[in-house]
């Protein structure tokens, strides 16, 4: 199969941004798109990537710092993942490709595997063990979906030549070595491919049967996997450990498959849906938040298999929301590229590995587009987004996160007790602090400070004026009751200079939440004399419609604001919150104990922080806090030893325990 402009580059016309149809709200009264928008928005992203390609189109060379795999690599990231969006967006049309990408992705093939590992200007990189740039793996399941779903246009069209080198270089997945974590699910993806043109062998099902065991035993419940071996939880359960093996089942109507993993997705879409902000904003939460609207993929890809709790029209609410989120934001620039950031360009955003073309794994948000036209998704109205109902406080316990939402603003934030996103083989070290996952808290309105700022959301012990950091945390627990919850989670301080740890130095963090407001009781265990403590709140902007408060009630003995002169994703400068004590002074005949209320706000009519509570009470061992609410006297009481959480109504009769 080749194309009449085979041997040419693409004309390289005046890019330009996104031209998308005119809104349509009597279908799509919350954000306006219909599948005419999506259609738009694919066909817009393809073009102006495309202004990039190498005269044979094996390669797209978007403009941009390389990443750490280098420049050749991020030639077939370009290709591969711009190539996952055109072949959801022509398989959805049922094989219609007014735009003739799929001749530019045949002719691209053609040129790349023909001798792959040449220092040419088309040969694509040869598949190696991760640890030796092995960045082409990833890339080779885009191109493997790609074929996929595109099989009867593209692969059944192509030279038998062709077809055979081909597969030569997607089974270079087959034999090196993955990452420990999701990269398994690529040879799985690879694999999944080639015994559906008739390829497999017993290669092929060794590289399914060990990615799907893997995967299985990293399965906690509720429909969370942790990424590896570790507690790793973020957005790639969605764009990626969801994603592979599902869409795996649906394409080869395997049932036994589609229970099983399905059944698991419709568990984690249940929390995950409420991880979106009335705006449409994803959580900024976590490694690889360039992928940007790609955080709707589960949900899209749920609504196409059936394996979703939501509604159609809420569905599409989300998946809508994320996508306009980013685009009404400046996440494509003058030229139509996709940048490395998170609304624009954002430096602190990115990873080692982000490349010019890591953005367009956003394209995987475009499995919607396997929904036909007349599919539910896309003929029912929209409905609200769960983050648009009443508030809610909801602990998902099997990755240690709890969930706050408002009505009145449609802010969201995550408090991370659960996640940080050490692999089993690391050690503890303060200097590898990870803003990404190492703070207390995260929002769909806010982003952590960069490494070399003041840290948000933070608990550090401060000795000789080093403050230590958060990195490897475990769970004490989480729950739930009606309107509030908790989680709890403890931590070694590390420090990046002088002793890395201290010994016996413990920190025990518990958040309740309820409405807007957070309870955040801190324990610390063996601070040395002469240690401060701090604590700090959101960072927000000057500018920012939302609004920081941090109060405390109980130890906390100075409060200020710090500067992080290098803003956050959200805020090209921003401020925190802070508050300090000495260890002298908050506990030195046992365990120090800290009491503070924060709130994170954009809506009217927010109780000052200072008339949230009427009491807080602390036991002298320091082994339980109790505070009670002024707006209907109930109380809530942590004990630690052993870690519960109970709330008492009050007047209403019996307490209502969430234990762990």
């Amino acid at each position: 199969m080749t194309s009449p402009r085979s041997s040419h580059a693409l004309p390289c016309a005046a890019p330009r941004p996104l031209v998308l149809p005119s809104e349509e709200r009597l279908l799509s009264p919350h954000t306006g798109y219909t599948r005419a928008h999506w259609e738009a928005a694919a066909d817009g992203l393809l073009q102006a990537a495309w202004q990039w390609s190498t005269p044979g189109r094996a390669l797209l060379d978007l403009p941009g710092r390389p990443s750490a795999s280098g420049v050749r690599s991020d030639g077939l990231e370009g290709y591969a993942r711009t190539f996952l969006a055109a072949a959801f967006r022509v398989a959805g049309a049922g094989g219609e490709d007014p735009h003739g990408w799929l001749d530019r992705y045949a002719d691209g093939l053609a040129a790349g595997t023909l001798t792959p590992g040449r220092d040419d200007t088309e040969s694509w990189p040869v598949i190696q063990d991760h640890t030796v740039f092995g960045q082409p793996m990833v890339e080779s399941a885009s191109v493997a979906i790609g074929l996929r779903l595109t099989r009867p246009w593209l692969w059944d069209r192509l030279d038998a030549g062709v077809r055979d080198r081909t597969e030569d270089w997607l089974r270079g997945a087959l034999r090196h070595t993955p990452a420990p974590n999701n990269w398994y699910l690529f040879p799985c993806t690879v694999a999944a491919f080639l015994e559906s043109v008739g390829r497999g062998d017993a290669e092929t099902a060794r590289a399914k049967e060990r990615a799907l065991e893997l995967l299985d035993g990293w399965y906690r419940g509720e429909g969370w996997y942790a990424d590896g071996d570790g507690r790793a939880f973020d957005h790639y359960n969605g764009w990626a450990l969801h994603l592979y093996p599902v869409l795996d089942a649906y394409l080869s109507g395997d049932a036994e498959l589609s229970a099983r993993y399905g059944g698991r997705l419709r568990e984690h879409l249940e929390g995950f849906s409420l991880l979106f902000g009335a705006d449409g904003a994803p959580l900024h939460f976590g490694r690889s938040l360039t992928y940007r609207f790609a955080a709707g993929a589960a949900v899209g890809l749920g609504a196409v298999t059936g394996h979703t709790p939501l509604t159609p029209g809420t569905s599409r609410r989300l998946i809508s929301g994320a996508l306009r989120y980013f685009l009404d934001r400046g996440a494509t620039g003058d030229d139509g590229l996709l940048s490395l950031g998170w609304h624009g360009p954002h430096d602190a955003t990115l990873q080692p590995y982000s490349g010019p073309a890591s953005p367009y794994w956003a394209s995987k948000a475009f499995v919607s587009l396997l929904a036909p036209a007349d599919h539910p998704l896309w003929t029912a109205p929209e409905e609200a987004a769960p983050s648009e109902g009443p508030d809610r406080v909801l602990a998902l316990v099997a990755p240690g996160l709890l969930v706050q939402s408002t009505r009145t603003d449609g802010v969201v934030r995550l408090h991370n007790h659960g996640s940080d996103h050490l692999r089993p083989h690391e050690g503890e070290s303060g200097a590898a602090d990870d803003p990404l996952y190492h703070r207390h808290a995260y929002s769909t309105v806010t982003g952590p400070t960069a490494g070399e700022n003041a840290p948000d959301n933070h608990l550090a012990v401060v000795l000789s004026g080093v403050r230590s950091s958060r990195r490897a945390f475990r769970p004490l627990g989480a729950g739930h009751g009606d309107g509030w919850g908790w989680a709890a989670s403890w931590h070694r301080p590390v420090f990046a200079s002088g002793a890395p740890m201290v010994p016996g130095l413990r920190v025990e963090s518990v958040t309740v939440a309820r409405g807007r407001n957070e309870l955040r009781v801190h324990r610390i265990l063996g601070a040395p004399a002469g240690a401060r403590l701090e604590h700090t709140g959101w960072a927000t902007g000057p500018d920012d419609a939302v609004r920081s408060e941090l109060l405390g009630v109980y130890g906390w003995q100075t409060r200020d604001t710090v500067r992080a002169p290098q803003g956050t994703a959200f805020t090209r400068w921003a401020v925190v919150p802070r508050l300090g004590a000495d260890t002298a002074g908050a506990g030195s005949k046992g365990p120090a104990v800290l009491v503070s209320l924060a709130s994170l706000s954009a809506g009217p009519g927010a109780t000052p922080l200072a008339a949230v509570l009427t009491g807080v009470r602390v036991d002298e061992d320091g082994t339980a806090v109790e505070a009670v609410w002024a707006d209907d006297g109930s109380t809530t009481r942590v004990e630690f030893e052993p870690m519960a959480v109970h709330h008492d109504r009050g007047g209403h009769g019996a307490g209502v325990d969430a234990g762990a």
